[in-house]
C-alpha cells in the first residue's frame, strides 16, 4: 500500500487454484431453509424465510476474487421496489461496482459503469455514491486514479433517468486529490445535487503531506454545472493543521444541509501513518466529532463540536478511514461512530433536537453487557418517513475471541433516546480478518455500510467474506430485508412493535469493514 489510495492488490491468477475449492464449498452451503429468530425480537418472534442472495454477480463465481465493500443503498422515491446499490472495489485493482433490483431486492443486476474518456488505463474507479433524486433520477459520483500511487485524478458524475439500467456519459466535476467523495440528492428540489470531499493539496505514504479542507459543490440543474467548492469546515483552524477525515453529508427537507465528520487532533500515529500501515494498538488520544451545518444552501457553515472525546478503537489509514454516519428528520439531528469509551468497541448516537445547534451525551445503541470484550462498530443510520430512526451495524457478540462478526439492526422510536433489542441480520458469521491490507494485520473491508429505511421496514448492505479466505482476500455485498410484523402494533413504538425478517444476504456472507483491532487478531 503506497501513495494516496493504495498499490492494486496481486493479481488473481496466482491465488484462484488455492481458493476455488474453498469458495465454491462457501458458495454451495448458502441454502434456504427456514429458521426462527426469537429471543432477539422486541416483543414476539420473526420468520426467516428467503435464502442467502448475492448482490454482485461475480459472487457465485470462484475465479471472480474482487472485494467489494463500502456500499451505499438508494431507493427509488417515485418507485419504491427500484433500488441501486453502489459499492468500491478494491481487488484486484480498484475499480467501482453498480447493482441495481427492481423488486424490492430480491433479484439484483450488474450494469457497467461508464469511463471517462481520456482517463488513465487500465480503468481505476474508487470511492463511488449515488443518491436518487425527488423525480426518480439516480446519480452516481465517483473518483478516478492516476500514477503509480493510485492519486485521485478528477471526481466525475453520471446520471439515469430509468433508476440505473443505462446510464449517460461522464461529465467531469472537480480536479485531483479529492478524497473520501460522498454525494447528496436533495430530498426535495429537482435537480439539487451536492458534492463533499476532503481537499488534499498533497499526499504522502498513507498520509496527507499538506493542509486538507471539507468542501462542498453545489448544482442546481441536476449536475450539468456547478458551484466553486466551498469550505465546510472552518478554516480558521487550519493554521493549527486540523487533521480531518471522512465528511458525511445529510439533508432536512427545509433547504437545511449537514455535514459530519472526523478531527483527529493530535492523532499523527493515523493520520501521518506513522503505523506504516501495519495493525497494532489504536491510538490513545482523542479524536473530535464534528458537524457542521448551513442553512443558506451551503453557502456558509457553522461548525458544532459533536463529542470532543471519541476513544479510537482501531487503527485507520487515513486515505480510506471509518466514516461517521449522519441522518436528518426535522429539527432532529442523529450522528453515530464506534467508540471504546467502556473498553471495547460501542455503538453510539449523538441525537440533537434543535437542528444540530447543540447535542445531547450520546445513547449507547448495542444491548450487549457493558465491557464485554467484544466489538460493534461502522453504525449506519437511516431515518423511515414516520420518524423511526434505525441502525445496522458489525457485530461481534457471538464470537468470545472477537474476530467473527455478524450484522445487527436496531431501532429507536424516541429520537435516538433507547433502542429496542438487536435483530440480527446475517444469518451466519463471518471472518473479520479478510480484506485488502489482511497481511499487514490492517484489514480493510471498507468505510462503511448502506442502509434504505420505510415506514414497513429497511434494507442494509453490508461487506461479506464468507466465500473468502486469508489468501484469495474475496468480499461481496449482501443485501438482507426487514418488515414490521403486521400482526404486531407494528405502528406503535418499536419497543412493542414484532419485526419480522426476509433476508436476502450474500453468497459470501458479512463482513467487517477495514480495521485492525485489539483483540480481533
Amino acid at each position: 500500500m503506497t501513495g494516496s489510495v493504495g498499490e492494486t492488490g496481486p493479481a488473481p491468477g496466482r491465488r484462484r487454484a488455492a481458493t476455488a475449492a474453498v469458495v465454491a464449498l462457501a458458495l454451495a452451503g448458502l441454502g434456504g431453509g427456514l429458521f426462527v429468530l426469537g429471543s432477539s425480537l422486541p416483543s414476539g418472534s420473526a420468520v426467516v424465510s428467503l435464502p442467502n442472495r448475492p448482490v454482485d454477480g461475480g459472487a457465485a463465481n470462484p475465479l471472480d476474487l474482487g472485494a467489494h465493500n463500502s456500499p451505499t443503498v438508494v431507493r427509488n422515491p417515485v418507485n419504491p421496489a427500484e433500488l441501486a446499490i453502489v459499492n468500491r472495489v478494491d481487488l484486484p485493482q480498484f475499480s467501482c461496482a453498480l447493482h441495481v433490483s427492481d423488486d424490492a431486492g430480491a433479484t439484483w443486476a450488474d450494469v457497467p459503469i461508464p469511463f471517462p474518456a481520456g482517463e488513465e488505463q487500465p480503468p481505476r474507479c474508487f470511492a463511488p455514491d449515488a443518491g436518487f433524486g425527488p423525480d426518480g433520477t439516480l446519480y452516481l459520483a465517483f473518483v478516478t486514479l492516476a500514477g503509480r500511487g493510485n492519486l485521485p485524478n478528477a471526481v466525475w458524475l453520471v446520471t439515469s433517468t430509468d433508476s440505473g439500467r443505462t446510464l449517460s456519459a461522464p461529465t467531469k466535476v472537480a480536479g485531483p486529490l479529492a478524497f473520501h467523495l460522498r454525494l447528496l440528492a436533495d430530498p426535495v428540489r429537482t435537480g439539487g445535487l451536492y458534492l463533499t470531499w476532503l481537499q488534499a493539496s498533497a499526499v504522502g505514504n498513507l498520509s496527507f503531506a499538506g493542509p486538507v479542507h471539507v468542501v462542498l459543490a453545489r448544482s442546481g440543474d441536476g449536475g450539468a454545472t456547478w458551484s466553486r467548492p466551498v469550505t465546510v469546515d472552518d478554516a480558521a483552524g487550519a493554521a493549527g493543521g486540523r487533521r480531518l477525515l471522512a465528511p458525511a453529508p445529510a439533508a432536512d427537507r427545509r433547504g437545511g444541509l449537514y455535514v459530519a465528520y472526523l478531527d483527529l487532533l493530535d492523532d499523527r500515529l493515523d493520520y501521518d501513518g506513522a503505523h506504516q500501515g501495519l495493525g497494532g494498538e489504536p491510538y490513545g488520544g482523542p479524536w473530535r466529532l464534528v458537524v457542521s451545518r448551513s442553512q443558506d444552501g451551503g453557502a456558509t457553515w457553522t461548525e458544532t463540536v459533536v463529542d470532543a472525546a471519541l476513544t479510537p478503537t482501531e487503527r485507520v489509514v487515513a486515505l480510506f478511514p471509518p466514516a461517521p454516519t449522519l441522518a436528518v428528520d426535522g429539527r432532529h439531528v442523529y450522528v453515530a461512530f464506534a467508540d471504546g469509551r467502556l473498553g471495547d468497541a460501542d455503538v453510539w448516537v449523538w441525537s440533537s433536537h434543535d437542528g444540530g445547534t447543540r447535542f445531547a451525551a450520546p445513547a449507547r445503541v448495542n444491548d450487549t453487557p457493558k465491557g464485554d470484550r467484544t466489538d460493534q462498530y461502522r453504525p449506519k443510520l437511516a431515518v423511515a418517513p414516520d420518524g423511526r430512526l434505525d441502525v445496522a451495524y458489525y457485530d461481534r457478540r457471538a464470537d468470545p475471541a472477537n474476530v467473527m462478526t455478524e450484522v445487527s439492526i436496531q431501532s429507536s422510536a424516541d429520537h435516538g433516546r433507547t433502542f429496542s433489542r438487536r435483530l440480527p441480520l446475517s444469518d451466519r458469521a463471518f471472518d473479520s480478518r479478510i480484506g485488502f491490507g489482511a497481511d499487514r494485520a490492517l484489514p480493510d473491508l471498507g468505510s462503511r455500510l448502506g442502509l434504505a429505511s420505510t415506514k414497513a421496514g429497511a434494507l442494509a448492505a453490508w461487506a461479506d467474506t464468507r466465500a473468502g479466505t486469508d489468501v484469495s482476500l474475496k468480499q461481496d455485498v449482501a443485501v438482507a430485508a426487514t418488515r414490521l410484523s403486521s400482526g404486531s402494533p407494528a405502528r406503535r413504538p418499536l419497543q412493542a412493535a414484532g419485526l419480522a425478517v426476509a433476508l436476502l444476504a450474500s453468497a459470501a456472507g458479512v463482513a467487517t469493514v477495514g480495521t485492525a483491532r485489539r483483540r480481533a487478531r
